[in-house]
């Protein structure tokens, strides 16, 4: 084995470009403590903008298991009212905030926040990163997720929770049946709550593809790693259809544009249409980090690689592909054709399939290896069971005739909360008692982890099987209360009685924590005999030195690599800049490309998440200018975060070991920050899409209130002078690079004034629009054609904001300089947004006034 490692490595070592690794001597001391001073956290109350994925990982793990038992209590409540028939403890006004919290609650603060938080803290460790790329946008995703979710859970205590249900479904949450702003705390805190999981997936992304260990290729790229990459794609074509779908019944809320107001012209189908483009995916979402959780914990329970680790991967991505053709899984009641329900039926059972590879290699590797009997193995075998018995059942309520007798009743909820707790909530509780070593001086107790997995694996099967029975006696699902002629009151004591089992089980865990749980501090070291990085010695600066990866298993395949990495005898043993430093690589290969200088502790971060927390909190309980105060004040946050985000080429290239000299700064699509835009540009891509879908849908339910007549549309001038004026933004911003590439050391007055002009040409055409469609007579809160119009306007509006802000924002790094023709990170991504959003400007221009014109 150490001689198939040896000729391994001297190989990886050549493919890379290198020569004499391991060094021959341990690195000087010196080194080490340079090193850990300027990773070493900030003390006392500063210790709060620490930025660092060792501090921030934990805390978000930390606040997802905070709203999990919140919402476990909320749980512990209705089930307590549904014991006994016709009881009185809880009011149905009480019950519907309570069965609304506790669904948003777990499926939105703590089921995807929590896996996006054990992204956060595991990537940069198996992946021998010192961090993710943008450390500081990890921890401002983490304080808006935070600050929003506590005071969104804070709305229980004065009676202005949502009571629409965690879906929301209009007309029952529009102005005309939901008058107060109880609905208003669920539209605006989740779609803010979104926009922080999207910041995390753009985060996961970028780490997952440039910040890898030299010679860690996709082939070798933990199963975990990939499960995340596929996992944050979903976020990004999921999460704008929520966010979109809450947007505009916000809108029609709070201006009466009628989206979901049959007698307007909208149709309720629309919000379920977006929401479930979402909600769908989302079981995969949860499901697929868990599942790539499950493939690291496995090998090393059985102590043997992962038995066929190739159709695993492809499995992972055929899921993530899979599951977004299942969104009308949830609306087969809803009166379809029949061909579409046919169509997402056969797409609902399909998905089983990669799911079954996965299981059976799990199955696999641990009958080809010597099982350890231990508390995470428990966690995994468990999640076998309870998963495979919820996959049993998504495939009945696939079958679209059943579907149609059981969609209302408990049998459903039996169902998704197999899936769920089985697919995300045991693998979870696997992964605390597996990865705790890593962050903790103890490890935390078998004794007590057993205990803890057999009171929840008992109170899972007691609650929810009995469910089932429930539902096929006809139960109905969201209801406070039963008479005690139906029968079912036994099986809903039986299952409150397992509910409270799940509850102690959880208490269990929280004990042990109390009680082993050390964090921050020297590790308890690797005591499942591991393969894999996120075991190599670690500090606050992750690895000592990055290595060199040969296998999907380096500690069990190079024996020597834990003494070497923490000797400093691999890559960047120290700090050569004297700042926090780790080595970007390239995509497929893994080929060292630069050096990554990043940020240290930032308040700026944890202001501007807590003013976007204050601003959205400002709008739902309407106090506007409190609110909009705090807006200016979150972008001026922001402002100051990233000001010196964009160091520049003042640091020559660094020998960084082995004889490799990198860069320490460099442009275009080699920059993780060119990744960054370019994800985000595919999130804004898939709102916009998002709304065409709106236009387009919201047209086949009402054609008659599209216009016929050319007439009663606007003269072709108006939207001719706004494309116009976007062609000509565009052009100056091409100007302006033009310009900036001629200046070596630092822009000149022309390039202001290039931006200066793009800036003023990109800020006209919506005004042109809307003054174009008000001449026309075309009022948006007169019909859903309206509506549509004048909202595909106001998001270009939107976009047109965020140009002038990233114009002015480069202008001023241009007046200080800190714009030149070599340092124009900043430029890149301002250019790049801008050729996007004046695409999507002159799309939307086409559709409004070209389609009516050919329908004519």
């Amino acid at each position: 084995m150490a001689q198939h490692s040896a000729i391994a490595d001297t190989r990886a070592k050549r493919s890379i470009g290198e020569s004499e690794f391991p060094n021959s001597l341990p690195r000087p001391e010196g080194e080490l403590e340079e090193l850990e001073r300027i990773w070493a956290p900030p003390r006392g109350v500063h210790l709060i903008s620490a930025v660092n994925n060792s501090y921030v990982g934990v805390w978000y793990v930390g606040a997802s298991v905070l709203f999990f038992v919140l919402a476990g209590i909320l749980a512990l409540m209705m089930r307590t009212q549904l014991a006994l028939p016709e009881s009185r403890l809880i009011g149905h006004a009480l019950y519907n905030q309570l069965f609304t919290m506790h669904g948003t609650l777990m499926m939105f603060l703590f089921a995807v926040p929590a896996v996006e938080a054990m992204g956060v803290y595991l990537l940069p460790n198996l992946q021998a990163a010192r961090d993710l790329p943008f450390p500081r946008l990890s921890a401002y995703a983490f304080w808006a997720y935070f600050v929003g979710g506590l005071a969104f859970f804070c709305s229980l205590f004065f009676g202005l929770a949502p009571d629409g249900g965690w879906f929301m479904y209009p007309p029952l949450t529009s102005y005309t049946f939901s008058s107060g702003i109880n609905a208003d705390f669920w539209l605006l805190g989740i779609g803010f709550i979104e926009i922080s999981a999207i910041a995390g997936a753009i985060e996961i992304i970028v780490g997952v593809l440039k910040t890898r260990a030299p010679g860690q290729s996709l082939d070798k790229l933990p199963v975990y790693s990939w499960a995340m990459l596929i996992f944050a794609l979903m976020i990004v074509f999921a999460f704008p259809a929520i966010i979109v779908a809450t947007v505009l019944l916000e809108v029609e809320r709070a201006f009466h544009w009628p989206f979901f107001l049959a007698e307007k012209g909208g149709d309720p189908l629309l919000w379920q249409h977006l929401f479930w483009f979402f909600g769908h995916p989302e079981v995969y979402i949860i499901f697929l980090p868990a599942a790539g959780m499950v493939s690291m914990i496995v090998p090393a329970m059985a102590q043997t690689p992962l038995v066929a680790y190739r159709l695993v991967v492809l499995a992972v991505i055929g899921t993530g592909f899979l599951s977004f053709g299942l969104w009308v899984h949830h609306m087969f009641t809803t009166g379809l054709p029949l061909l579409s329900v046919s169509f997402f039926s056969a797409a609902s059972m399909a998905v089983s399939l990669p799911s079954g590879i996965q299981v059976f290699a799990w199955i696999a590797t641990f009958a080809s290896g010597t099982l350890q009997w231990k508390t995470p193995s428990y966690f995994v075998l468990g999640f076998l069971f309870i998963f495979t018995m919820g996959g049993l059942t998504g495939v009945m309520v696939a079958m679209a005739p059943f579907d149609w007798q059981a969609h209302d009743t408990y049998f459903v909820v039996a169902h998704f909360h197999y899936v769920l707790i089985g697919g995300m909530v045991f693998p979870l509780f696997a992964a605390f008692y597996y990865w705790t070593p890593t962050i903790s001086r103890t490890p935390l107790s078998e004794r007590l982890g057993k205990t803890a997995f057999w009171l929840m694996f008992i109170g899972v099967n007691v609650t929810f099987f009995t469910m089932h029975l429930t539902g096929l006696m006809g139960m109905p699902r969201r209801t406070y209360t039963y008479i005690a002629a139906m029968g079912w009151g036994p099986l809903n004591m039986i299952s409150t009685i397992g509910a409270f089992l799940i509850g102690a089980g959880v208490l269990v865990f929280l004990i042990d924590l109390a009680k082993n749980f050390r964090p921050f501090g020297a590790s308890a070291g690797n005591p499942w005999n591991a393969g894999t990085l996120e075991w190599l010695p670690t500090g606050n600066y992750q690895t000592r030195s990055i290595p060199i990866v040969t296998s999907r298993e380096p500690l069990w395949d190079q024996p020597n690599l834990a003494a070497d990495v923490q000797d400093g005898r691999y890559y960047l043993p120290g700090a050569p800049t004297r700042s926090r430093e780790t080595i970007v690589t390239s995509p497929i290969e893994a080929r060292p490309q630069y050096l990554l200088r990043m940020p240290g502790p930032s308040w700026p971060t944890v202001l501007a998440a807590v003013f976007t927390a204050a601003f959205f909190f400002g709008l739902t309980i309407q106090i506007y200018v409190p609110a909009f105060a705090c807006g200016a004040l979150a972008i001026a946050s922001v402002i100051w975060w990233i000001w010196d985000s964009d160091p520049g080429p003042d640091v020559p290239p660094v020998d960084v070991g082995g004889g490799i000299t990198l860069p320490a700064y460099v442009t275009g699509s080699v920059s993780h920050s060119w990744w960054a835009m370019i994800v985000l540009i595919l999130v804004a891509a898939t709102a916009f899409a998002c709304l065409l879908f709106s236009y387009f849908f919201l047209w086949t339910v009402n054609p008659q209130l599209w216009p016929r007549e050319r007439a009663s549309l606007p003269g072709l001038g108006w939207p001719a002078a706004a494309a116009a004026l976007y062609v000509l933004s565009s052009t100056a911003v091409l100007s302006a690079g033009r310009l900036l590439a001629r200046v070596p050391n630092r822009s000149s007055a022309s390039v202001v004034l290039a931006l200066l002009a793009a800036i003023l040409f990109v800020s006209l055409p919506v005004t042109i629009e809307v003054f174009g469609q008000r001449a026309a007579g075309l009022a948006p809160s007169a019909t859903s054609y309206g509506a549509i119009v004048y909202t595909l306007a106001a998001w270009q509006g939107f976009f047109a904001t965020v140009l002038v802000l990233m114009g002015l924002y480069t202008i001023a790094r241009s007046l200080t300089g800190r714009l030149s023709a070599e340092r124009r990170v900043t430029f890149d991504n301002t250019q790049l947004f801008w050729h996007y959003s004046v695409v999507q400007g002159l799309v939307s221009l086409a559709i409004v006034h070209l389609f009516p014109r050919i329908l004519g």
